[in-house]
């Protein structure tokens, strides 16, 4: 006789496959195309794909880029047929549609396309929008940033039978691989080909948690995309809603209005999660745990949906941090939507479980200052479904969440007392410089015999929590040329949690000063822009003690800071250090350091080279946080007189060191533009070293022994 947990995800399967099937389309070329015959007019299967918000279906790259290596997958349209499903006294119909690709994962993939029958790079997935306006069915993907490994369905089109049609088999997941952006599917049932592309539904939760990718040549079982990876759509750096969190958006409230609704008498996917067979129930009774009904999470998702999203990814993990009690796991995706944050609080330590986090964190939600004004009466309506939904729990929580609520309602009115009179965006930026939250820190060190580097993504806390390190990835023993590759993903991981919705992050470069000419604001990661483009870019002496030339006699750090507030506030005067008339020089500590407080060193010659690396260690050791290099221009002979004019000017313009990021940011913005007047700040590279944002003194990474 079976176990109770084949009989569970028996009847689970049982009651899911409908909502999936219904939501589950095939995937072939545009409709009435020259290139699809067939009684149909669709043409042979490339794959599967699924709705996961109005108008948009989420399938796999390789799926979209069948029909040739020179097609273009942005942009490129495709055909998709869907079975939307029976309700009372009206039969099923099946449509086609035509969607156009909006964007594909990893980006990389329009230049660099897998050959025939080699594995597309992870993630490996295509969102795709439907052309007219139809009516269909979405599936429920799951909130959390990684998968439960437990008894799973996948479904796509087959033609097993010679009819073309969506169906669904059941397996285990066995672990995942990709650094977590893939999972494994046992070998229970065999994957068909035109089932690329369909959703991997964990039977346990009723959530889609994958997209099927490929199947094992040998052996059976195959591997599946986690949904977690749609997190890694571009991000806009101009303040937009990103697409990810506008689908994400639309998905909740699609699934909320479904539920609220009382129309339409099929079954929404909140009926069917009341119906699953809870293995965890018996637990979180004697454990006297509680969650949320299915009822109170779709309404939860439905009214954080109604809000504007949040302002970054790291002010999301903070309140989820709060209302958890720990820091949760940094290691796994950015949470880039409140949605994400409840993702965040499953499993929580400490008494009341998963409902009493989740009732906490939406509570902060409702008074949190909000990017934009949220439609009326929403942050209300969300306090007071906490307040009515609490009612149910025991009353010390009631208690706690009245007081936090009203705390944090104080703690709203006294901010934006604090910031009345103030311009559009002042908090975020310390009177017009940098932004003054989180930065990503990229660190690279090289090997002294070797031309190999090891590196390390980090997000750096910022003045707010000085000394906070979170690790995002490390990589060891990089040749030069695959450095881009290499840190493609970590950087782009690590905007995604430090950009807000005024302003992209700091990228902060601490390496040694031999490699202040390595050209990090030249590496595109999106788009084809290059990061100095797109957000500022400046680079810092590691932490430590210096060994450069002269550190025995290096200033204090009461000097120190105070050249770093005098060169803040401005004006702010240049000074060649490293050359004089165009002739190399190296200057002497006690010239440096007898310059007044307001200079900006500036050196013009190769970074590496005498005399500029040993001008850089002895701009540091005389106190300068800020200076200014260059990378050496394409030819060698070419006079520095033009870098040093266009410069002062700059200086003269800006005023004070506190803007110096952003109007470099700008310049190279200008230079990528072709405006020939920014020519002359081509590799220019800011030092800065800003005493409240301290690096952490960790060891370099070792390489394999």
């Amino acid at each position: 006789m079976p176990d109770g947990r084949t009989a569970g995800s028996a009847r689970a399967f049982e009651l899911l496959e409908p909502l999936v099937r219904a939501a589950t389309v095939r995937v072939h070329a545009p409709p009435g195309g020259y290139d699809n015959p067939g009684n149909d007019g669709t043409g042979p299967t490339w794959g599967s794909g699924f709705f996961i918000a109005p108008g948009w279906v989420l399938t796999c790259a390789h799926v979209v880029g069948e029909g040739g290596a020179a097609v273009r997958l942005a942009g490129r349209e495709v055909g998709l047929t869907f079975f939307s499903g029976a309700s009372a006294g009206a039969a099923g119909t099946t449509g086609t549609v035509t969607g156009r690709v909006e964007c594909v994962l990893p980006e990389r993939l329009e230049e660099h396309r897998p050959g025939r029958r080699a594995l597309w790079d992870l993630p490996d997935l295509a969102l795709v929008r439907v052309l007219s306006p139809v009516s269909h069915a979405c599936v429920w993907l799951t909130d959390r940033a990684g998968p439960r490994l437990d008894e799973a369905a996948y479904f796509g089109c087959t033609e097993e039978l010679g009819i073309r049609e969506i169906t669904g088999r059941t397996t285990r997941l066995r672990g995942t691989a990709g650094n977590g952006a893939a999972i494994r599917l046992g070998d229970d049932d065999e994957i068909e080909a035109g089932m690329s592309g369909g959703p991997v539904v964990d039977l346990t939760r009723g959530e889609v948690v994958g997209v099927v990718k490929a199947r094992r040549s040998a052996g059976g079982g195959g591997l599946a995309v986690s949904v977690s990876q749609l997190r890694t759509l571009p991000m806009p750096a101009n303040g937009q809603t990103g697409l990810y969190r506008r689908i994400m958006q639309a998905h909740d409230l699609y699934h909320y209005d479904r539920h609220l609704s009382d129309l339409d008498s099929r079954r929404t996917w909140t009926d069917v999660h009341h119906e699953l067979p809870d293995p965890d129930a018996a637990a979180d009774r004697r454990g006297g745990r509680g969650r949320l009904t299915p009822g109170e999470r779709t309404t939860l998702c439905g009214l954080l949906a109604e809000l504007p999203p949040p302002g970054s990814s790291e002010a999301v993990r903070e309140l989820a941090e709060q209302a958890r009690g720990e820091e949760p796991d940094t290691g796994l995706p950015a949470p880039l939507s409140w949605r994400d944050g409840l993702g965040l609080l499953h499993d929580p330590p400490g008494p009341g479980g998963e409902a009493a986090a989740m009732l906490r964190y939406a509570t902060d939600v409702s008074v949190t200052d909000h990017r934009e004004p949220p439609s009326p009466g929403a942050d209300e309506e969300l306090w007071d479904w906490v307040r009515v939904t609490a009612e149910r729990l025991w009353r010390p929580l009631r208690r706690e969440l009245g007081e936090r609520h009203e705390h944090g309602l104080a703690a709203r009115e006294r901010r934006r007392r604090a910031r009345a009179g103030q311009a559009v965006h002042g908090p975020a930026r310390r009177r017009g410089g940098l932004p003054a939250g989180p930065s990503v820190l990229l660190e690279v060190w090289a090997h002294g015999w070797e031309d190999v580097y090891d590196w390390r993504v980090s997000v750096l806390a910022g003045p707010a929590r000085p000394g906070r390190v979170t690790p995002v990835a490390t990589g060891v023993r990089t040749a030069p040329a695959g450095l881009p590759d290499a840190l493609r993903a970590p950087l782009a991981e690590g905007f995604r949690r430090c950009d807000t919705h005024e302003a992209p992050a700091l990228l902060e470069v601490a390496v040694e000063p031999e490699l202040f000419g390595l050209p990090v604001d030249r590496w595109t990661l999106s788009g084809g822009v290059p990061v100095g483009v797109q957000r500022p870019v400046v680079l810092r002496h590691p932490a430590g003690p210096d060994d450069g030339p002269d550190a025995g006699g290096a200033v204090g750090a009461d000097a120190a800071d105070r050249r770093w507030a005098r060169v803040q506030s401005g004006p702010v005067l240049d000074q060649r250090a490293d050359c004089a008339r165009g002739r190399p020089r190296s200057p002497s500590p006690e010239w440096l350091r007898a310059l007044v407080d307001n200079t900006v060193p500036v050196l013009c010659r190769a970074p590496g080279t005498e005399p500029t690396l040993g001008a850089l260690h002895l701009v540091r050791d005389a106190g300068y946080g800020l200076a200014v290099c260059r990378r050496p221009p394409g030819d060698p002979g070419a006079s520095c007189a033009p870098f040093h004019r266009g410069l002062r000017e700059e200086l003269v313009d800006a005023g004070r060191g506190a803007v110096l990021p952003l109007r470099l940011q700008t310049l190279r913005a200008r230079a990528h533009g072709a405006d020939p007047d920014a020519y002359w700040a081509a590799g220019a590279a800011l030092v800065w070293d800003d005493p409240a944002r301290a690096l952490p003194a960790d060891e370099p990474l070792q390489g394999d022994l």
